[in-house]
Protein backbone atom coordinates (compact mmCIF):
# COMPACT_ATOMS: atom_id res chain seq x y z
CA UNK A 1 0.00 0.00 0.00
CA UNK A 2 2.85 2.36 0.78
CA UNK A 3 0.60 4.56 2.98
CA UNK A 4 1.47 5.79 6.45
CA UNK A 5 -1.42 4.10 8.21
CA UNK A 6 -1.96 4.38 11.95
CA UNK A 7 -3.73 1.54 13.72
CA UNK A 8 -7.12 2.38 15.21
CA UNK A 9 -10.78 1.48 15.33
CA UNK A 10 -13.35 2.59 12.77
CA UNK A 11 -16.99 3.39 13.40
CA UNK A 12 -19.97 3.64 11.06
CA UNK A 13 -19.48 7.35 10.41
CA UNK A 14 -15.87 6.72 9.31
CA UNK A 15 -17.08 4.38 6.60
CA UNK A 16 -19.80 6.72 5.36
CA UNK A 17 -17.39 9.67 5.33
CA UNK A 18 -14.82 7.58 3.45
CA UNK A 19 -17.35 6.44 0.86
CA UNK A 20 -18.38 10.06 0.24
CA UNK A 21 -14.73 11.07 -0.06
CA UNK A 22 -14.04 8.22 -2.50
CA UNK A 23 -16.85 9.47 -4.72
CA UNK A 24 -15.36 12.98 -4.67
CA UNK A 25 -11.97 11.49 -5.56
CA UNK A 26 -13.49 9.59 -8.47
CA UNK A 27 -15.14 12.79 -9.71
CA UNK A 28 -11.77 14.50 -9.35
CA UNK A 29 -10.11 11.80 -11.44
CA UNK A 30 -12.81 12.16 -14.08
CA UNK A 31 -12.17 15.91 -14.24
CA UNK A 32 -8.39 15.45 -14.46
CA UNK A 33 -8.91 13.07 -17.38
CA UNK A 34 -11.36 15.40 -19.12
CA UNK A 35 -9.06 18.41 -18.65
CA UNK A 36 -6.05 16.44 -19.93
CA UNK A 37 -3.96 17.35 -16.90
CA UNK A 38 -1.77 14.23 -16.98
CA UNK A 39 1.95 14.02 -17.64
CA UNK A 40 3.18 13.74 -21.20
CA UNK A 41 4.74 10.45 -22.36
CA UNK A 42 8.14 9.73 -20.78
CA UNK A 43 8.46 5.99 -21.48
CA UNK A 44 9.17 5.42 -17.78
CA UNK A 45 9.28 1.96 -16.24
CA UNK A 46 9.82 0.84 -12.65
CA UNK A 47 10.58 -2.42 -10.88
CA UNK A 48 9.90 -3.84 -7.40
CA UNK A 49 10.93 -7.30 -6.15
CA UNK A 50 9.71 -9.01 -2.99
CA UNK A 51 12.36 -11.17 -1.31
CA UNK A 52 12.70 -13.89 1.33
CA UNK A 53 15.13 -14.11 4.24
CA UNK A 54 16.50 -17.63 4.63
CA UNK A 55 19.00 -19.30 6.95
CA UNK A 56 21.89 -21.52 5.89
CA UNK A 57 19.59 -24.50 6.47
CA UNK A 58 17.10 -23.20 3.87
CA UNK A 59 14.50 -22.30 6.48
CA UNK A 60 12.82 -18.85 6.72
CA UNK A 61 14.32 -16.30 9.13
CA UNK A 62 12.03 -13.80 10.88
CA UNK A 63 14.51 -10.92 10.82
CA UNK A 64 13.37 -8.22 8.39
CA UNK A 65 13.47 -5.41 10.95
CA UNK A 66 17.05 -6.18 11.99
CA UNK A 67 18.21 -6.72 8.40
CA UNK A 68 16.62 -3.44 7.24
CA UNK A 69 18.40 -1.59 10.04
CA UNK A 70 21.71 -2.89 8.73
CA UNK A 71 20.88 -2.24 5.07
CA UNK A 72 19.85 1.34 5.95
CA UNK A 73 18.63 2.19 2.45
CA UNK A 74 15.30 3.63 1.36
CA UNK A 75 15.42 1.28 -1.62
CA UNK A 76 14.55 -1.56 0.77
CA UNK A 77 11.42 -1.78 2.91
CA UNK A 78 9.31 -4.21 4.87
CA UNK A 79 6.77 -6.54 3.39
CA UNK A 80 3.89 -8.39 5.03
CA UNK A 81 5.79 -10.96 7.12
CA UNK A 82 9.03 -10.83 9.08
CA UNK A 83 10.82 -13.09 6.56
CA UNK A 84 9.99 -10.67 3.68
CA UNK A 85 11.73 -7.61 2.25
CA UNK A 86 11.07 -5.55 -0.86
CA UNK A 87 13.58 -3.75 -3.08
CA UNK A 88 12.49 -0.84 -5.26
CA UNK A 89 14.50 0.24 -8.28
CA UNK A 90 14.16 3.91 -9.27
CA UNK A 91 12.20 4.62 -12.48
CA UNK A 92 14.15 4.32 -15.75
CA UNK A 93 13.40 5.53 -19.24
CA UNK A 94 12.86 2.62 -21.64
CA UNK A 95 15.52 2.74 -24.33
CA UNK A 96 19.17 2.00 -25.09
CA UNK A 97 20.82 -0.50 -22.72
CA UNK A 98 18.29 0.02 -19.93
CA UNK A 99 17.91 -3.69 -19.19
CA UNK A 100 21.64 -4.19 -18.67
CA UNK A 101 21.68 -1.14 -16.39
CA UNK A 102 18.75 -2.54 -14.41
CA UNK A 103 20.51 -5.90 -14.08
CA UNK A 104 23.66 -4.21 -12.77
CA UNK A 105 21.70 -2.10 -10.26
CA UNK A 106 19.90 -5.20 -9.01
CA UNK A 107 23.13 -7.17 -8.71
CA UNK A 108 24.69 -4.37 -6.65
CA UNK A 109 21.63 -3.84 -4.43
CA UNK A 110 20.94 -7.52 -3.74
CA UNK A 111 24.60 -8.39 -3.15
CA UNK A 112 24.80 -5.59 -0.57
CA UNK A 113 21.55 -6.67 1.11
CA UNK A 114 22.70 -10.29 1.11
CA UNK A 115 25.97 -9.30 2.85
CA UNK A 116 24.06 -7.36 5.48
CA UNK A 117 21.66 -10.29 6.02
CA UNK A 118 24.72 -12.53 6.31
CA UNK A 119 25.79 -10.59 9.40
CA UNK A 120 22.69 -12.10 11.02
CA UNK A 121 23.27 -15.61 9.59
CA UNK A 122 20.64 -15.12 6.90
CA UNK A 123 20.61 -14.71 3.14
CA UNK A 124 18.27 -13.34 0.49
CA UNK A 125 16.40 -15.66 -1.87
CA UNK A 126 14.26 -14.53 -4.86
CA UNK A 127 11.57 -17.16 -5.35
CA UNK A 128 7.78 -17.17 -5.82
CA UNK A 129 7.03 -19.23 -2.70
CA UNK A 130 9.73 -20.46 -0.33
CA UNK A 131 9.44 -24.30 -0.40
CA UNK A 132 10.44 -24.64 3.28
CA UNK A 133 7.65 -22.47 4.68
CA UNK A 134 5.52 -24.26 7.27
CA UNK A 135 2.04 -23.36 8.47
CA UNK A 136 3.53 -22.31 11.81
CA UNK A 137 5.64 -19.70 9.99
CA UNK A 138 2.57 -18.03 8.53
CA UNK A 139 0.70 -16.83 11.60
CA UNK A 140 -0.26 -13.33 12.69
CA UNK A 141 2.57 -13.16 15.27
CA UNK A 142 5.03 -13.26 12.35
CA UNK A 143 3.50 -10.29 10.53
CA UNK A 144 5.89 -7.35 10.21
CA UNK A 145 5.73 -4.89 13.08
CA UNK A 146 4.05 -2.18 11.00
CA UNK A 147 0.68 -0.65 11.83
CA UNK A 148 -0.73 -0.88 8.31
CA UNK A 149 -0.23 -4.66 8.15
CA UNK A 150 -1.83 -5.20 11.53
CA UNK A 151 -4.74 -2.99 10.60
CA UNK A 152 -5.20 -4.57 7.18
CA UNK A 153 -5.17 -8.04 8.73
CA UNK A 154 -7.73 -7.01 11.36
CA UNK A 155 -10.06 -5.50 8.76
CA UNK A 156 -9.91 -8.43 6.33
CA UNK A 157 -10.43 -10.93 9.17
CA UNK A 158 -13.40 -8.89 10.46
CA UNK A 159 -14.93 -8.64 6.98
CA UNK A 160 -14.68 -12.40 6.48
CA UNK A 161 -15.94 -13.26 9.95
CA UNK A 162 -14.48 -16.79 9.98
CA UNK A 163 -11.28 -18.70 9.27
CA UNK A 164 -9.72 -18.47 5.81
CA UNK A 165 -9.82 -21.76 3.91
CA UNK A 166 -6.90 -22.74 1.68
CA UNK A 167 -7.83 -25.47 -0.79
CA UNK A 168 -5.50 -25.91 -3.78
CA UNK A 169 -5.75 -29.11 -5.82
CA UNK A 170 -2.70 -29.58 -8.04
CA UNK A 171 -0.12 -32.35 -8.35
CA UNK A 172 -1.06 -32.91 -4.70
CA UNK A 173 -3.82 -31.29 -2.71
CA UNK A 174 -3.48 -28.83 0.16
CA UNK A 175 -6.38 -28.08 2.47
CA UNK A 176 -5.99 -26.10 5.67
CA UNK A 177 -7.34 -23.04 7.47
CA UNK A 178 -5.82 -19.84 8.78
CA UNK A 179 -7.01 -17.29 11.32
CA UNK A 180 -5.16 -14.44 9.58
CA UNK A 181 -4.00 -13.21 6.18
CA UNK A 182 -0.43 -14.29 7.02
CA UNK A 183 -0.35 -17.08 4.35
CA UNK A 184 -0.48 -14.30 1.73
CA UNK A 185 3.08 -13.38 2.83
CA UNK A 186 4.29 -16.61 1.18
CA UNK A 187 3.67 -14.95 -2.21
CA UNK A 188 6.74 -13.00 -3.32
CA UNK A 189 6.41 -11.23 -6.63
CA UNK A 190 7.97 -8.92 -9.19
CA UNK A 191 5.98 -5.80 -9.98
CA UNK A 192 6.60 -4.09 -13.32
CA UNK A 193 5.38 -0.50 -13.67
CA UNK A 194 4.81 1.36 -16.91
CA UNK A 195 3.81 5.03 -16.97
CA UNK A 196 1.29 5.67 -19.74
CA UNK A 197 -0.84 8.55 -20.95
CA UNK A 198 -4.61 8.31 -20.33
CA UNK A 199 -5.18 7.83 -24.06
CA UNK A 200 -2.93 4.74 -24.13
CA UNK A 201 -3.87 3.32 -20.74
CA UNK A 202 -6.72 1.04 -21.85
CA UNK A 203 -4.73 -0.45 -24.73
CA UNK A 204 -1.73 -1.18 -22.49
CA UNK A 205 -3.89 -2.64 -19.70
CA UNK A 206 -5.85 -4.81 -22.15
CA UNK A 207 -2.59 -6.02 -23.71
CA UNK A 208 -1.18 -6.82 -20.26
CA UNK A 209 -4.30 -8.80 -19.38
CA UNK A 210 -4.13 -10.69 -22.67
CA UNK A 211 -0.54 -11.85 -22.02
CA UNK A 212 -0.79 -12.54 -18.27
CA UNK A 213 -1.16 -16.28 -18.93
CA UNK A 214 1.87 -16.25 -21.22
CA UNK A 215 3.94 -14.44 -18.56
CA UNK A 216 3.07 -17.14 -16.03
CA UNK A 217 3.69 -20.01 -18.46
CA UNK A 218 7.28 -18.96 -19.14
CA UNK A 219 7.96 -17.49 -15.69
CA UNK A 220 6.28 -19.87 -13.19
CA UNK A 221 8.39 -20.33 -10.04
CA UNK A 222 6.06 -21.34 -7.17
CA UNK A 223 5.28 -25.09 -7.23
CA UNK A 224 5.38 -25.79 -3.46
CA UNK A 225 3.44 -24.64 -0.42
CA UNK A 226 3.49 -26.14 3.07
CA UNK A 227 5.35 -29.20 1.82
CA UNK A 228 2.89 -29.97 -0.96
CA UNK A 229 3.50 -29.83 -4.71
CA UNK A 230 0.56 -27.85 -6.07
CA UNK A 231 0.25 -25.70 -9.20
CA UNK A 232 3.33 -24.65 -11.16
CA UNK A 233 2.48 -21.08 -10.07
CA UNK A 234 0.63 -21.44 -6.77
CA UNK A 235 0.75 -17.74 -5.82
CA UNK A 236 -2.52 -16.67 -7.50
CA UNK A 237 -4.81 -19.22 -5.82
CA UNK A 238 -2.99 -18.74 -2.51
CA UNK A 239 -3.22 -14.95 -2.73
CA UNK A 240 -6.91 -15.06 -3.60
CA UNK A 241 -7.85 -17.50 -0.85
CA UNK A 242 -5.73 -15.91 1.88
CA UNK A 243 -7.25 -12.43 1.34
CA UNK A 244 -10.80 -13.58 0.56
CA UNK A 245 -13.28 -11.50 2.56
CA UNK A 246 -16.18 -13.56 1.18
CA UNK A 247 -17.64 -16.42 3.21
CA UNK A 248 -18.99 -19.30 1.06
CA UNK A 249 -22.47 -17.74 0.80
CA UNK A 250 -21.13 -14.55 -0.81
CA UNK A 251 -18.92 -16.60 -3.12
CA UNK A 252 -22.02 -18.52 -4.22
CA UNK A 253 -23.78 -15.22 -4.96
CA UNK A 254 -21.00 -14.24 -7.36
CA UNK A 255 -19.50 -11.48 -5.18
CA UNK A 256 -16.06 -10.68 -6.60
CA UNK A 257 -12.91 -11.61 -4.66
CA UNK A 258 -10.49 -8.83 -3.68
CA UNK A 259 -7.73 -10.66 -5.56
CA UNK A 260 -9.14 -10.50 -9.03
CA UNK A 261 -8.24 -11.05 -12.66
CA UNK A 262 -11.15 -8.89 -13.83
CA UNK A 263 -14.10 -9.64 -16.07
CA UNK A 264 -13.95 -7.37 -19.14
CA UNK A 265 -11.75 -5.41 -21.50
CA UNK A 266 -11.76 -1.69 -20.67
CA UNK A 267 -11.93 1.58 -22.60
CA UNK A 268 -10.41 3.90 -19.94
CA UNK A 269 -8.43 3.84 -16.69
CA UNK A 270 -11.55 5.35 -15.13
CA UNK A 271 -13.36 2.03 -15.66
CA UNK A 272 -11.07 0.23 -13.20
CA UNK A 273 -11.16 2.86 -10.44
CA UNK A 274 -14.94 3.06 -10.79
CA UNK A 275 -15.26 -0.73 -10.51
CA UNK A 276 -13.15 -0.67 -7.36
CA UNK A 277 -15.61 1.72 -5.73
CA UNK A 278 -18.69 -0.07 -7.00
CA UNK A 279 -17.70 -3.60 -5.99
CA UNK A 280 -15.44 -3.36 -2.92
CA UNK A 281 -16.23 -2.08 0.58
CA UNK A 282 -13.49 -0.05 2.22
CA UNK A 283 -11.00 -1.96 4.34
CA UNK A 284 -9.12 1.08 5.63
CA UNK A 285 -11.59 4.00 5.79
CA UNK A 286 -8.97 6.64 6.63
CA UNK A 287 -9.78 10.15 5.40
CA UNK A 288 -7.32 12.82 4.31
CA UNK A 289 -7.98 16.50 5.02
CA UNK A 290 -7.79 17.45 1.34
CA UNK A 291 -10.99 18.11 -0.61
CA UNK A 292 -10.04 17.02 -4.14
CA UNK A 293 -12.70 19.10 -5.89
CA UNK A 294 -11.76 22.28 -4.01
CA UNK A 295 -8.13 21.69 -4.98
CA UNK A 296 -9.15 21.31 -8.62
CA UNK A 297 -11.34 24.44 -8.46
CA UNK A 298 -8.28 26.31 -7.18
CA UNK A 299 -6.18 25.16 -10.12
CA UNK A 300 -4.22 22.59 -8.11
CA UNK A 301 -3.71 18.85 -8.45
CA UNK A 302 -5.33 16.65 -5.77
CA UNK A 303 -3.49 13.66 -4.27
CA UNK A 304 -6.74 11.58 -4.34
CA UNK A 305 -5.45 9.93 -1.16
CA UNK A 306 -8.56 7.88 -0.43
CA UNK A 307 -8.78 6.60 -4.00
CA UNK A 308 -5.11 5.58 -3.89
CA UNK A 309 -5.50 3.86 -0.53
CA UNK A 310 -8.63 1.98 -1.58
CA UNK A 311 -7.02 0.98 -4.88
CA UNK A 312 -4.16 -0.57 -2.87
CA UNK A 313 -6.59 -2.96 -1.16
CA UNK A 314 -7.98 -4.40 -4.42
CA UNK A 315 -5.43 -6.90 -5.69
CA UNK A 316 -5.77 -6.91 -9.47
CA UNK A 317 -3.05 -8.77 -11.37
CA UNK A 318 -2.75 -5.67 -13.56
CA UNK A 319 -3.52 -2.74 -11.32
CA UNK A 320 -4.15 0.90 -12.28
CA UNK A 321 -2.02 3.38 -10.33
CA UNK A 322 -2.58 7.11 -9.90
CA UNK A 323 0.53 8.98 -8.79
CA UNK A 324 2.17 12.38 -8.75
CA UNK A 325 5.72 13.49 -9.51
CA UNK A 326 6.80 17.11 -9.16
CA UNK A 327 3.17 18.15 -8.78
CA UNK A 328 2.09 16.56 -12.07
CA UNK A 329 -0.32 13.58 -12.04
CA UNK A 330 0.39 10.41 -14.00
CA UNK A 331 -1.07 6.96 -14.57
CA UNK A 332 0.76 3.64 -14.45
CA UNK A 333 -0.11 0.05 -15.24
CA UNK A 334 1.33 -2.11 -12.44
CA UNK A 335 1.88 -5.67 -13.67
CA UNK A 336 1.81 -7.96 -10.60
CA UNK A 337 1.69 -11.30 -12.41
CA UNK A 338 5.24 -12.61 -12.06
CA UNK A 339 6.87 -14.47 -9.19
CA UNK A 340 10.25 -13.29 -7.91
CA UNK A 341 13.37 -14.93 -9.36
CA UNK A 342 14.89 -17.27 -10.19
CA UNK A 343 18.01 -15.19 -11.07
CA UNK A 344 18.49 -11.50 -11.82
CA UNK A 345 18.97 -12.43 -15.48
CA UNK A 346 15.60 -14.22 -15.44
CA UNK A 347 13.84 -11.27 -13.78
CA UNK A 348 15.19 -8.86 -16.40
CA UNK A 349 14.36 -11.28 -19.24
CA UNK A 350 10.76 -11.48 -17.97
CA UNK A 351 10.64 -7.67 -17.84
CA UNK A 352 12.04 -7.24 -21.36
CA UNK A 353 9.54 -9.77 -22.73
CA UNK A 354 6.64 -7.99 -21.01
CA UNK A 355 7.56 -4.43 -22.01
CA UNK A 356 8.22 -5.45 -25.61
CA UNK A 357 5.05 -7.48 -25.89
CA UNK A 358 2.64 -4.93 -24.43
CA UNK A 359 4.10 -2.19 -26.65
CA UNK A 360 3.62 -4.29 -29.79
CA UNK A 361 0.16 -5.60 -28.88
CA UNK A 362 -1.10 -2.16 -27.80
CA UNK A 363 -0.22 -0.76 -31.22
CA UNK A 364 -1.60 -3.54 -33.43
CA UNK A 365 -4.25 -2.35 -35.91
CA UNK A 366 -6.53 -5.27 -34.90
CA UNK A 367 -5.72 -5.65 -31.21
CA UNK A 368 -5.79 -9.09 -29.63
CA UNK A 369 -8.61 -8.07 -27.25
CA UNK A 370 -10.89 -7.39 -30.21
CA UNK A 371 -10.28 -10.95 -31.44
CA UNK A 372 -10.38 -12.93 -28.18
CA UNK A 373 -13.05 -13.08 -25.46
CA UNK A 374 -11.96 -11.79 -22.06
CA UNK A 375 -12.99 -15.15 -20.62
CA UNK A 376 -10.27 -16.78 -22.74
CA UNK A 377 -7.61 -14.50 -21.22
CA UNK A 378 -8.83 -15.42 -17.72
CA UNK A 379 -8.84 -19.13 -18.61
CA UNK A 380 -5.30 -18.81 -20.01
CA UNK A 381 -4.14 -17.29 -16.73
CA UNK A 382 -5.66 -20.20 -14.80
CA UNK A 383 -4.21 -22.84 -17.17
CA UNK A 384 -0.74 -21.29 -17.01
CA UNK A 385 -0.83 -21.18 -13.19
CA UNK A 386 -1.76 -24.88 -13.12
CA UNK A 387 0.60 -26.19 -15.81
CA UNK A 388 3.36 -23.59 -16.25
CA UNK A 389 5.61 -24.14 -19.26
CA UNK A 390 3.46 -27.11 -20.35
CA UNK A 391 0.22 -25.09 -20.50
CA UNK A 392 -2.00 -24.95 -23.56
CA UNK A 393 -3.48 -21.52 -24.19
CA UNK A 394 -6.24 -20.04 -26.33
CA UNK A 395 -5.12 -17.36 -28.81
CA UNK A 396 -6.59 -15.64 -31.88
CA UNK A 397 -6.08 -17.64 -35.05
CA UNK A 398 -3.72 -16.05 -37.55
CA UNK A 399 -4.99 -15.17 -40.98
CA UNK A 400 -8.31 -13.96 -42.27
CA UNK A 401 -10.56 -16.68 -40.86
CA UNK A 402 -10.72 -15.33 -37.33
CA UNK A 403 -11.73 -17.20 -34.22
CA UNK A 404 -9.37 -18.70 -31.67
CA UNK A 405 -7.23 -21.81 -31.48
CA UNK A 406 -5.66 -23.78 -28.61
CA UNK A 407 -1.88 -23.94 -28.80
CA UNK A 408 1.10 -24.96 -26.65
CA UNK A 409 2.37 -21.94 -24.72
CA UNK A 410 5.94 -22.59 -25.88
CA UNK A 411 4.89 -22.70 -29.55
CA UNK A 412 2.83 -19.52 -29.17
CA UNK A 413 5.76 -17.71 -27.58
CA UNK A 414 8.42 -18.89 -30.04
CA UNK A 415 6.40 -18.59 -33.24
CA UNK A 416 4.33 -15.47 -32.61
CA UNK A 417 5.04 -13.55 -29.41
CA UNK A 418 8.83 -13.34 -29.35
CA UNK A 419 8.89 -11.62 -32.77
CA UNK A 420 6.25 -9.20 -31.46
CA UNK A 421 8.27 -8.55 -28.30
CA UNK A 422 11.33 -7.91 -30.44
CA UNK A 423 9.40 -5.36 -32.51
CA UNK A 424 8.05 -3.74 -29.33
CA UNK A 425 11.51 -3.38 -27.80
CA UNK A 426 12.77 -1.89 -31.06
CA UNK A 427 9.91 0.62 -30.87
CA UNK A 428 11.04 1.56 -27.34
CA UNK A 429 14.53 2.15 -28.74
CA UNK A 430 16.14 -0.77 -26.89
CA UNK A 431 19.56 -1.62 -28.33
CA UNK A 432 19.79 -4.95 -30.13
CA UNK A 433 22.38 -6.36 -27.68
CA UNK A 434 19.93 -6.04 -24.76
CA UNK A 435 17.01 -7.19 -26.88
CA UNK A 436 18.75 -10.32 -28.15
CA UNK A 437 20.27 -11.29 -24.81
CA UNK A 438 17.12 -11.13 -22.72
CA UNK A 439 14.60 -12.36 -25.29
CA UNK A 440 17.08 -15.18 -25.95
CA UNK A 441 16.59 -16.28 -22.34
CA UNK A 442 12.83 -16.58 -22.93
CA UNK A 443 13.42 -18.47 -26.17
CA UNK A 444 15.75 -20.97 -24.47
CA UNK A 445 13.25 -21.58 -21.66
CA UNK A 446 10.68 -22.45 -24.32
CA UNK A 447 13.10 -24.60 -26.32
CA UNK A 448 14.06 -26.62 -23.24
CA UNK A 449 10.60 -26.41 -21.62
CA UNK A 450 12.35 -25.28 -18.43
CA UNK A 451 11.58 -22.54 -15.92
CA UNK A 452 11.91 -22.04 -12.17
CA UNK A 453 8.93 -24.23 -11.33
CA UNK A 454 10.10 -27.15 -13.49
CA UNK A 455 13.62 -26.92 -12.01
CA UNK A 456 12.31 -26.89 -8.43
CA UNK A 457 9.97 -29.84 -8.99
CA UNK A 458 12.57 -31.94 -10.85
CA UNK A 459 15.28 -31.26 -8.27
CA UNK A 460 12.93 -32.07 -5.39
CA UNK A 461 11.98 -35.42 -6.96
CA UNK A 462 15.64 -36.27 -7.63
CA UNK A 463 16.40 -35.56 -3.97
CA UNK A 464 13.59 -37.86 -2.86
CA UNK A 465 14.79 -40.57 -5.24
CA UNK A 466 18.22 -40.26 -3.60
CA UNK A 467 16.62 -41.18 -0.28
CA UNK A 468 15.88 -37.82 1.35
CA UNK A 469 12.64 -37.34 3.27
CA UNK A 470 10.11 -34.85 1.93
CA UNK A 471 11.19 -32.09 4.35
CA UNK A 472 14.88 -32.76 3.78
CA UNK A 473 14.36 -32.75 -0.01
CA UNK A 474 12.54 -29.40 0.13
CA UNK A 475 15.28 -27.88 2.29
CA UNK A 476 18.03 -29.25 0.04
CA UNK A 477 16.21 -27.94 -3.06
CA UNK A 478 15.93 -24.50 -1.44
CA UNK A 479 19.62 -24.41 -0.51
CA UNK A 480 20.66 -25.48 -4.01
CA UNK A 481 18.31 -22.91 -5.54
CA UNK A 482 19.97 -20.19 -3.44
CA UNK A 483 23.43 -21.27 -4.60
CA UNK A 484 22.48 -21.24 -8.28
CA UNK A 485 20.51 -17.98 -7.92
CA UNK A 486 23.68 -16.27 -6.67
CA UNK A 487 25.62 -17.29 -9.79
CA UNK A 488 23.29 -15.04 -11.79
CA UNK A 489 22.95 -17.63 -14.56
CA UNK A 490 19.43 -18.04 -16.05
CA UNK A 491 17.40 -20.96 -14.74
CA UNK A 492 17.28 -22.88 -18.03
CA UNK A 493 21.03 -23.50 -17.62
CA UNK A 494 20.79 -24.81 -14.04
CA UNK A 495 21.67 -28.49 -13.64
CA UNK A 496 18.74 -30.45 -12.21
CA UNK A 497 19.34 -32.24 -8.92
CA UNK A 498 21.67 -31.80 -5.99
CA UNK A 499 25.43 -31.72 -6.44
CA UNK A 500 27.29 -34.95 -5.74
CA UNK A 501 29.13 -34.85 -2.39
CA UNK A 502 32.85 -34.29 -2.82
CA UNK A 503 34.92 -37.51 -2.36
CA UNK A 504 36.87 -37.74 0.88
CA UNK A 505 40.69 -37.76 0.91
Amino acid sequence: MGEKVVAGQFDLSDRQRYRDKLRRCLTGLERLLAEQRFDRPKNLMGLEIELNLVGADGMPKMLNGEVLERIASRDFQTELAMFNLEVNIAPHRLGGRVFDRLAEELRTSLAYADRKAGELDAGIVMIGILPTLDRDDLVSSNLSDVDRYTLLNDQIVAARGEDFVLDIDGVERLTCTSKSIAPEAACTSVQLHLQVTPGRFADVWNAAQAVAGVQIAVGANSPFLFGRELWRESRPPLFQQSTDTRPPELQAQGVRPRTWFGERWISSAYDLFEENLRYYPALLPICDDEDPLEVLDGGGVPSLAELVLHNGTVYRWNRPVYGMADGVPHLRVENRVLPAGPSITDVIANAAFYYGLVRALAEEPRPVWTRMPFEAAAANFDAACRHGIDARLTWPRRGRYGGTVEVDAVSLVRDELLPLAEAGLAAWGIESADRDLYLGVIEERCRRRANGASWQAATFHRAQEAGLSRDAALAATTRRYGELMRTGEPVHTWPVGLPEPAPLG
